[in-house]
């Protein structure tokens, strides 16, 4: 019996927050405003989802800041705002009150996010920026690597949540199917019994997320994006976002 077999699964409903970046590069590449991100984010919770994520750049090449504002007002579920700590997107985050933040180490200049934060080396930066969020009432979440000293770490700067960085997941799933969860499982369970909720994303698509679901325990909360919209040029928006949420079912 493999190690996810024994872990029992301790989640009530995991979440699926639907990131809508990639609808806004396709709107980018030609300008104006079709696709329409707000419509889409209407359509989208409409389905069924129950979070949606945005990622601004420094750069706007997708998400744009005015489409943060833009979307506050349509979105009624959980609104999640990842990003890099700049100042400008901390201002922007404590202006728009989402109802999560979440902080991601990436360089202005890099394609995706490809990496968890080192939070032994930023943890006085991270609790800095934590606080100021707290203070208004915003949930926050740290992108995190499944490396215990870090997860640890992560738990000084005084987050709610982590969010599993799933890259290396989805590449071992394709090589030995569910046991890639193994040590997601076992980093969700520390993370958990530290006192911090358990988000996870990047590459969970169709083809992983039930076996991920179903092997790691404490799961709120996932986030998706460049899959499943790329999924809904094969299938369409509504049944897209109903086979998702049957994975986590």
């Amino acid at each position: 019996m493999s190690d996810t077999s024994k872990v029992q699964n301790s989640k009530l409903n995991t979440r699926l927050s639907i990131n809508v970046n990639k609808i806004a590069t396709l709107r980018n590449a030609r300008g104006g405003s079709v696709p329409n991100v707000v419509l889409a984010a209407e359509r989208i919770q409409s389905y069924g989802a129950e979070g949606i994520t945005v990622h601004p750049r420094p750069d706007e090449r997708h998400i744009t800041y005015q489409d943060v504002r833009d979307l506050r007002p349509v979105v009624g579920c959980e609104f999640n705002i990842e990003g890099y700590p700049s100042e400008s997107f901390i201002e922007l985050v404590l202006e728009v009150k989402p109802e999560q933040v979440t902080l991601v180490p990436d360089p202005p200049d890099v394609l995706t996010s490809n990496a968890g934060w080192d939070t032994v080396k930023n943890e006085q930066f991270l609790r800095e920026v934590l606080l100021r969020f707290a203070k208004a009432g915003i949930r926050t979440s740290l992108f995190m690597d499944t490396e215990e000293t870090g997860i640890r770490a992560a738990a000084l700067t005084g987050t709610d949540r982590i969010e599993l960085y799933t890259e290396d997941f989805a590449i071992q799933h394709a090589k030995i199917g569910v046991d890639a969860a193994i040590p997601y499982a076992r980093a969700a369970t520390l993370a958990h019994t530290l006192g911090m909720g358990i988000n996870a994303g990047h590459d969970l698509d169709l083809s992983n997320l039930r076996d991920f679901s179903n092997s790691v325990p404490f799961l709120d909360e996932v986030s998706i994006g460049h899959a499943l919209i790329s999924d809904s040029l094969y299938f369409g928006l509504s049944s897209t976002v109903a086979k998702y949420l049957a994975c986590l079912e």
